[in-house]
């Protein structure tokens, strides 16, 4: 059985594996769900469960997280734009009217 490396999830967030996470930032995969369990890592922005056994993590925002963890602020406005880039918050285009004939 495979394991999932990374997601490509938008132009700039990718969601990795808790072994390719723990390389990219140099923290244990045990490190990881302390974050999870104790909310400093909110599920549905900092990682994501796919299903009981595969938890993938938005390395961008968690890279972004280490780097102002002591400004919550700026890592505030990270996570604004990710949810802004998401998909689902993109402005809906207009569509032409079809009748019928």
């Amino acid at each position: 059985m495979g394991t999932v490396q990374s997601r490509k999830v938008n132009m700039s967030h990718t969601f990795v594996n808790k072994q390719a996470l723990s390389q990219a930032i140099g923290l244990s995969p045990h490190t990881f769900k302390k974050y999870r369990l104790s909310n400093k890592w909110v599920e549905g922005i900092h990682w994501q469960r796919l299903n009981s056994k595969c938890v993938l993590y938005n390395l961008t925002l968690i890279e972004d997280w280490v780097a102002n963890r002591l400004q919550p602020e700026a890592h505030d406005r990270a996570i604004e734009g990710y949810l802004r880039s998401l998909p689902s918050n993109q402005p809906k285009t207009p569509r032409s009217k079809h009748t019928a004939a």
